[in-house]
Formats: structure tokens, sequence, C-alpha cells
């Protein structure tokens, strides 16, 4: 939040509640602002901001698996796909697909959403789309690709419950649902999909899908009066097949439908009648990555790439955007604005991917194939300005555009999601902004499925925290493992062996807003990118270039190691550990290195086999003589999971280390950064009665981990000590590998205030 006094700028207040301002700053000796605002949370401090919006900011999050009906196991997988709103915006509807039931949330207080039930609709929910306070589902009840059906189901939203007496029978299995802005029709996309396993999984497979318009009669279904409305014949990709996939409707009744896998859109009247129909079209993408190789390179291209559109929503009653996620030839990675008459208005081509990019959210899994992979439309007009909301299902971010000018939209943020949106709703009415996220990973120890609340407030965007916008270049990152402040304020930070093809060192300017990635210095061996990193901590050497400890793992041929790198990235020298130590590792070694004395200092993260229970080593290294030594640090016992070190950084009289758990979201007990006095670290010899030093809690890290309305992220892996105290904090956020790619990036103050 920024504050202001006489029309200029005397601070800021970090979401966290850092300030950042002149010393003498009048607002801040009125303010009184103390480490204790940080654990505020982002929607309490928005309170009492003044009316008109400017940006959107995260202000909750809600696990599904909440709202688990009772008998049912909470360790079942859940999620949430699409979702909608009741009329009066105070509760949130959403399907959970593979628990096959749709579930209710209560947003009367929008920053502590609260569970209402689910209920089980006897098959697979696809869709929901909501008119006042009844929500229309479509249910699939196929026995096989070849035998599809399902039936459109109405539960009253006031009281949890569907209406047995109405179920239309579809004639197949529904995917999209949408209903009349008038209350006039509720349109289904009957896609009958195809087995991927047969023909290369190719279109076309009978029975073909088709669009089907149910009529309301006083908000009730009118079964008998169904529309089937034939879709074959149109595209010329798999013409007798058209697989329609998403649906909207826009003011003057007019149905938009995307067939994905033929590249074609339809225009249909809520009659029936075919208006219009065109293929979705094809781009050039340059600037791109295409290669899975562990490295995050854009430079290669792909040419009359098809657009293949999933998600579809009308902006006015004469432009639709579209989501081109791809699937069997396709994906153009952007999103594109028609007018209703096939006219391509907007492209946005490489643009949306670049801008995920330098916040950190690429998912170089995915670049052989899709690269961002837009998945989900929604469109809503928030005071006087129409905007779009644009979700990447693999780099879990949605990006908010401007479109007043439908031909020229503008980015205005990029906001971090749950894993894998699938469905977003707008209710501008309440100034919110809402998420349904389905991936859930709890089968690998990884985050539940959430519905994420944003509200349109004004105060500066959260998110994100650090970007590599305004480089030289396109600077792509992610898997941030490791820091090191330098004297001038600058912040050097390692990635780990996610992008084992491409380690790298990143400059980080900390004084600006968001955070700066300035310049990457590639780590090479003999001019090459080094092979076998795993970089986990990063020191200086106090001659212009870096120390950087490598975490091992010998089945995989990564040395447990030190090396020493020039201030161009060359390693010049590397360390192994001694035999003391290497008959006793294990796969969790160094994480972190920081010089103290003239001597190397690395945290070990876990038990080695030599260690008692709840403690390990911090080991140290002297270059000039090259001897070890070590110290032994007790940790906290772990509840579930593990508990260990992953940082250490040494500044003034002290040594401060991260000690964390293994865990996420409600699980999430131990994140914690501690300081030890560096008159204590006196190494005695490996192998000897080491002695154990003293820690002394710093902070608690959990509530700045929620304080900008997410869940507990599990990897604090970056700690960087400035020389005036001041300590920032980083996440690992896995190279956006089953994960929902956010990294936070904050100060926490000084530890002596």
């Amino acid at each position: 939040m920024t504050l202001r006094e006489g029309g200029s700028v005397i601070g800021v207040i970090h979401p966290l509640g850092t300030w950042r301002g002149t010393p003498q700053s009048t607002a801040k000796d009125t303010l009184h602002v103390t480490l204790k605002t940080a654990l505020l949370t982002t929607a309490a401090m928005t309170l009492a901001l003044p009316a008109g919006a400017e940006s959107f900011n995260r202000i909750a999050s809600f696990p599904v698996a909440q709202n688990l009906p009772e008998g049912i196991e909470p360790t079942q997988p859940t999620s949430a796909e699409i979702i909608d709103v009741s009329g009066d915006g105070m509760t949130l509807i959403y399907t959970d697909s593979p628990a096959g039931l749709v579930g209710m949330i209560d947003i009367t207080d929008p920053a502590a959403p609260a569970p209402k039930g689910a209920l089980d609709m006897g098959g697979e929910p696809t869709s929901v789309a909501v008119m006042d306070m009844s929500a229309f589902v479509g249910v699939n009840t196929s026995k096989s690709f070849t035998d599809p059906s399902g039936h459109l189901a109405l539960i009253d939203m006031a009281t949890g419950q569907e209406d047995d007496g109405v179920r239309c029978d579809l004639g197949g299995q529904p995917d999209s649902v949408a209903v009349a802005p008038d209350g006039s029709v509720v349109a289904i996309a009957i896609e009958n999909e195809r087995d991927e396993d047969l023909g290369d999984g190719r279109v076309g497979q009978m029975p073909a899908g088709y669009l089907s318009i149910v009529p309301l009669k006083d908000g009730m279904p009118d079964c008998d009066g169904q529309i089937r409305v034939d879709l074959t014949g149109l595209a010329e990709v798999g013409g007798d097949d058209p697989e329609p996939e998403f649906v909207d409707i826009n003011d003057a009744g007019e149905i938009v439908v995307s067939l994905q896998e033929n590249n074609h859109m339809v225009v249909v009247s809520s009659e029936g009648e075919i208006l219009s129909d065109f293929s979705a079209g094809a781009v050039d993408l340059n600037g791109i990555d295409t290669t899975e190789d562990d490295a995050l390179i854009f430079d290669e291209s792909q040419t009359g790439r098809v657009r293949e559109p999933d998600a579809v929503k009308w902006i006015d009653d004469d432009h639709f955007a579209t989501a081109n996620e791809g699937d069997m030839d396709g994906g153009s990675r952007g999103w594109t604005i028609f007018h209703k008459d096939g006219t391509v208005v907007y492209d946005s081509g490489t643009s949306f991917e670049h801008a995920i990019i330098e916040i950190g959210h690429y998912p170089e899994g995915r670049s052989e194939n899709k690269g961002v992979e837009p998945e989900s439309i929604e469109t809503a007009t928030f005071g006087d300005t129409p905007m779009v909301f644009v979700g990447s299902e693999r780099a879990s971010v949605v990006g908010v555009y401007d479109v007043t000018d439908p031909s020229a939209p503008v980015l205005s943020q990029l906001l971090p999601s749950g894993i894998g949106p699938e469905g977003y709703v707008a209710i501008p009415e309440r100034n919110l902004l809402v998420s349904a996220n389905e991936n859930d990973l709890i089968e690998d120890g990884g985050a539940r499925a959430h519905v994420m609340l944003f509200e349109y407030q004004d105060a500066e965007p959260t998110y994100p925290m650090l970007t590599s916008a305004g480089a030289d270049e396109l600077i792509g990152w992610g898997a941030i493992s490791g820091m090191v402040a330098d004297e001038d304020g600058t912040i050097y930070a390692v990635n780990d062996s996610f992008y084992a093809g491409q380690p790298t060192i990143f400059v980080i300017d900390p004084a600006q807003t968001p955070a700066r990635i300035t310049r990457a210095i590639r780590v090479t061996r003999d001019g090459a990118p080094a092979a076998h990193m795993d970089m986990e901590g990063i020191t200086l050497d106090g001659d212009g270039g870096f120390w950087i400890a490598n975490e091992g793992r010998t089945d995989r041929d990564i040395p447990h190691a030190l090396y020493h790198v020039s201030a161009e990235g060359e390693i010049t020298e590397e360390v192994t550990i001694p035999e003391e130590l290497a008959q006793h590792e294990v796969r969790f070694g160094f994480e972190g290195v920081t010089m103290l004395d003239g001597a190397l200092w690395m945290a070990v993260q876990r038990e080695w086999g030599d260690d008692p229970e709840n403690t390990v080593k911090l080991v140290a290294y002297t270059p000039e003589t090259g001897e070890w030594g070590a110290v032994r640090y007790e940790k906290a016992a772990a509840q579930t999971g593990w508990v260990g070190l992953s940082e250490i950084s040494a500044q003034g009289d002290w040594v401060y280390v991260v000690e964390r758990d293994n865990q996420l979201g409600e699980a999430a007990k131990v994140k914690k950064v501690y300081r030890i006095a560096a008159a204590d670290m006196q190494a005695a010899p490996l192998g000897s009665d080491l002695p154990v030093v003293v820690k002394e809690e710093v902070r608690d890290l959990i509530p700045d981990l929620t304080a900008t309305g997410g869940y507990v992220l599990d990897k604090v892996e970056g700690l960087a000590v400035m020389s005036d105290g001041e300590i920032w904090v980083a996440t690992d956020n896995d190279g956006v590998d089953d994960h929902s790619g956010e990294t936070m990036f904050f100060s926490i103050g000084r530890a002596d205030d």
C-alpha cells in the first residue's frame, strides 16, 4: 500500500507490513509502523481503505477437502473445477468431478470462506451454471465412450438439495453448461468425447456431439422442449465429430460454442439456428521454448500453430474471448478476441506467456507440449472497466486484462492461483474474483485442491513479489534455493537441480517493488552449462566471485561439493567432502553456505548416519587451509513428515538459519528463522564429540506465508541478511512442477527489531 503526503509518495507498506520510506517521514512517525504490522493479513489491512478499486489481491483460500460429506475420508482426492455463484453473491457452488460431488461455500465474509456442504450427484458433475438460487448441473452418467449418457440436474442453493423431479435426459455426455442472462434457456455442450487410446486419439469417433438447448419456464427446465442442435459438417477438421467443449450466452440470447478438437467456433440462436461458424485459425509463435531440457531458453518458433480454443466467454454482444489451450494439433499458448462474424480482433501471441515467464511461473515440463496452456476465461465489468480474466492451467496464473478497447487489451495484473485453475467466476457487485483449482496432490504429499478469492481493492498488487520484467533479456526463473546479500544491497540467488540444464545465479534488486531480477549469470564449466549441479546455497568470496553449495545425490552422480565460481559464472574450483563426512552421507546434504571469519559454513539439511535423532551438523571448511570441522544443531521433532535446515547466512555477530518441515497448508508447523551467536561457531574436528550450539528464535514465518491469502507454502529455501540486518526470505516453487508456481519474496525487517 502506497502512502502519500501532500501528493508525494513518502513510503510503501509491503503486504507483510515492512515499511519502505524516508526515515524522516512524518507518516512513519505517526503510524508507528512496526514489525507487528506484518502479522496483519492483506484482507484486514484493506478494511479501512477508501472506495475506488485499483487492483486485485488474494484474500482467502479454501481447501475443498473441508467440504467432504460425512463418511468420506478427508484423504480422498478432491477437485474444484467449474464454479459459479448464487444470485445474491453469498454462496459459491463448484463441481468436484472425482468425488462425484457438487460443493458449496459460504462467502458472506469473503476473507473467511466456510464450508456449506456437498451433494452427491449420482454421476460425474461436469459443469454448473446459476440463475438466482437455482444451479443447473450437467451430470455425466456414460457407461462408455460409445454409449454416452447424462442429464441436467437442478439444485436449490437455498436448501442445498437437488430437485428430484427435474432431471432432463440430455442423450449424451454433457460438458459445459451456461444459462442465458435473461433466464430463458440453458445451453449444454454435449461433448461425447472420444477415446484417446483409439485411432491415435483423433476425431472423429462416434457418436457425434451436439448442442442442447433447454428452455426455462418460470425458472424450471422444460425438458420436453429441449432442442438438440446438429453441429456436424461445419468444421474442416473432423467435421463428423464436433465434440463441443464450452458454451456461453450473451445478452442477445446468442450461444457461442467452441469445438476445441475441430479448431472451430459456432454461434447459435437460442432457438437453435446456426448464425455463424468459422475456423479458429492459427498463429505463428516466436520466442518460445519447445524443448523439455531442464532449461528456460526462449529462442524457438512454431509456425501455423492452430488455436484449438477451450473456454469461451462473451465480452459484449459482438465479441467473445477464447483460451487457446490446444488439444490434438495445437494450442497457441495465448488467447484471442473474435468478433462473432469470425474476424480476429486481437490475439495475444506470445505476450501472455512471456509475462508469465517473467514472474517465474513458466512450466518447463510442458515446453514440448503447449507451454502455459491457457484454459479458462471469465469476463466481467468492474466499475466502468470491462475485463477479461485468462487462466493458465499449467502455470497456475490468471491474467487480468482491461478490454475497454477489445482490439488493444492491456494486461494489468497476473494473480497467483491454486494448482491447475479450471474455472473462474467474477462477482463485480462485491468486487470479487474467484478461482477453482482442480489439482489435488495429496497422494504425493502436495497441496490440496483449493478455491481462492481475490478482492478488487484500492491497494497496490501484493503479487508478484519477484519479477524479471524490465531486464535486458527475457529471463525465465524458478526454484530459488539459496540467497546471499552484498554490501551494496544486491541479492544473489541460485536455482536448484530442477533446472539442471541451466544452473544460474540471479542478480536481484530488492529495492524495487516488486523486487527485480536484473541479470542472469549462467554457471558454466569450460564454457558449457555445468552438469551434475544441485545448487542449494550461495555466498560471496570477497573478491567478486562466489562459493556455491551443491546438495549431493550420489545415485544421480551429483556430488556433495563446494564450487568456487567466478563473477562471470565459470567454475574455477571444486571441493568434494572428506571421507569423514562421505562415509555417513545420505541424500539430504548441504542446504546453504555462508562465510564467517574466513571459513565456509554449510547447513546439512537432515540427519546423516552419525547424527543423533533430531540433530544435524553445521559443517565448516576453511579454503585457505583445507581444514574441515563441524558443530551440532538441535532441530525440532517433526509432527508429520520431517524437519530440517534449508539455509544459513552470517551477518555481524550472528549466524541465521532457516528451520522448516516439509509440510504445507494446515499441516505446516515449522517455518522459522533462528540465529546463533557467531562466537559460538567453533568447529570441532569431524568424527569428534561435536559441540552443540544454542539457537534463538527470530521469526515464525507462518503468519508471513499466509499474509497474502494463500496456503502455507512448503519450501522456505532462501535467506539473505543485508548489511543493516534486514532479512529477506524466499520460497522455492519447484519449477512449477506439481506446484502453484508461487514464489514469495519478502522482507521481515531487522532481527534486532
